[in-house]
């Protein structure tokens, strides 16, 4: 088998990164449980500070998880904490259920929790990929946003 690598400028990376979320749009409004909402995804927008869903794509995997982020440590332990009193829910259809990462860097050096779920061995700069990508995307996130949104307004009372 042979592998040829293409090398991008940092211009031409930033398009292809750019071009990959406008398609995975226009393919998430080919999803009939998307079509009925009036946003596609919780995403920032969780009622909870400091807790994220997120989609994430590499040159190694694509990610979909729930980022806690609260710049307060404790504040940010706390609620994964908290949610790992949940975690039968939030990993409800997750066959091998979801990683737990109470100490995830990000490139930035920021330290975050991450609760996720990864497909590994795809890169983003195979566009061929993409579709397998978008996918494991739509399927993951519908499953982590319906398990979030079930234990939301507990949560926050928790809080």
């Amino acid at each position: 088998m042979r592998f040829t690598f293409t090398m991008y400028t940092q211009e031409q990376a930033k398009q292809l990164r750019k071009q990959f979320w406008t398609l995975l749009g226009k393919r998430c409004k080919a999803v009939s449980e998307l079509q009925e909402k009036k946003k596609k995804w919780v995403l920032y927008d969780t009622k909870i500070s400091g807790l994220d869903l997120k989609f994430e794509v590499t040159r190694q995997s694509a990610s979909v998880m729930i980022e806690l982020n609260h710049r307060n440590e404790n504040k940010r332990l706390d609620l994964f904490e908290k949610l790992q009193k949940y975690r039968p829910i939030l990993e409800d259809g997750f066959e091998n259920g979801l990683e737990w990462d109470f100490l995830y860097v990000r490139e930035s050096g920021e330290e975050v929790c991450r609760i996720y779920t990864e497909m590994e061995g795809v890169d983003i700069h195979r566009q061929k990929q993409w579709p397998d990508i978008f996918n494991f995307f739509i399927e993951n996130m519908l499953k982590l946003e319906s398990n979030f949104m079930d234990i939301r307004d507990v949560l926050k009372e928790e809080l």
